[in-house]
């Protein structure tokens, strides 16, 4: 299953290299991750919603959840940048990332960025009836101190799809913050990925696997912790990432093709066609745009947008969502369907 996982994994680290720019396809990728771990903690966002909040141009959707979404957004993207920067992977920078994920929003008064200094428990109204306990808090630090050395193979070098997998059930188990720690060690396995160059780029949201087998991955990190079943996880966690990356491959390759063909579409329109193609491009980075935003992406006139926009429409390529007659929102449909599968609420 190793063996098969990693071949999945190189696949898909091969697939951003097929687009254009790839910058355009990972803005979406990034914030489908933070969507599915944050819904697998209970949050009721949509990609859509998501998309509506980041907007500049309109006044966004006042959702605690949506707002979540975003710092968790934020503190990927952080964690990124510090890892390129050549910043280890380190309880420094997992304390930055959680100071980043708690910014503002629920649990924003929990100690962002610092290791908890009292219990904590999941499940049941106090640790007597829990249904499991973590290590009391003057513990923590120590615990911690153990799992950084062995993300850095101390004492034993692992190979790196197995490290990941133990890491994340580790992390689970210290509990080490008093909040935000399921969306911190699942943002854990992609910064891993990535610090140890398996993943050029952020590809691989195996919180949709873990948001669909929900019950079992709640089932399994129990069974670790009290039974040692770390055979059991083991096979459950590289059947997610086979899943995964195959799954995300197919995506990216369903979307290159959208592209392609809405191009070829476009490029037919004649004269119209040059700043048509222009806010198509804008629409893959971005697939929910407002007129003044696409015209400061583009870097076109209003009126000229508002051509293009009625030609991409026409072609049906982009629909305008509001049924305004001012402060209009145009949404690449087909695009945002491909991205948003898997990721509606949990209900």
């Amino acid at each position: 299953m190793l063996e098969k996982a990693n071949r999945s994994l190189g696949r898909l680290d091969g697939v951003a290299s097929l687009f254009p720019d790839p910058a355009l396809f990972l803005y979406m990728y990034v914030r489908k991750e933070a969507l599915l771990s944050s819904q697998i903690e209970g949050t009721q966002s949509s990609l859509s919603d998501l998309l509506l909040f980041e907007s500049d141009e309109l006044p966004g959707v006042p959702l605690d959840d949506v707002e979540e979404v975003s710092c968790y957004v934020a503190a990927m993207n952080h964690g990124l940048e510090r890892l390129r920067a050549g910043f280890p992977l380190s309880l420094r920078l997992i304390k930055e990332i959680h100071k980043t994920m708690l910014s503002s929003g629920r649990g924003s008064k929990k100690a962002p960025g610092e290791f908890r200094s009292s219990q904590n428990w999941i499940g049941g109204s106090r640790p007597g009836t829990a249904r499991f306990v973590p290590p009391p808090p003057h513990r923590v630090v120590a615990c911690m101190g153990l799992l950084e050395k062995f993300l850095h193979n101390d004492p034993v070098k692992t190979p790196l799809l197995i490290k990941a997998a133990l890491a994340h059930v580790q992390f689970e188990t210290i509990h080490p913050f008093l909040d935000g720690n399921g969306r911190v060690g699942r943002l854990l396995i992609t910064l891993l990925l990535c610090a140890e160059g398996a993943l050029a780029q952020p590809m691989l949201y195996l919180s949709l696997y873990f948001k669909s087998h929900r019950d079992q991955y709640y089932d399994l990190l129990q069974r670790v912790r009290t039974k040692g079943a770390w055979e059991d996880w083991l096979d459950f966690f590289l059947l997610g990432v086979i899943d995964t990356a195959d799954q995300a491959v197919h995506t990216a390759q369903r979307i290159l093709e959208l592209f392609r063909n809405d191009r070829g579409r476009v490029e037919k329109l004649g004269r119209p066609a040059a700043s048509a193609l222009r806010l198509h491009h804008a629409f893959q980075e971005r697939a929910l745009l407002s007129i003044p935003a696409a015209a400061n992406r583009v870097g076109l006139s209003q009126p000229t947008i508002t051509s293009a926009l009625a030609h991409l429409a026409k072609l049906g390529i982009v629909r305008e969502t509001t049924g305004r007659k001012r402060r209009k929102l145009y949404v690449y449909d087909a695009y945002l369907k491909i991205l948003g599968e898997g990721a509606e609420p949990i209900r």
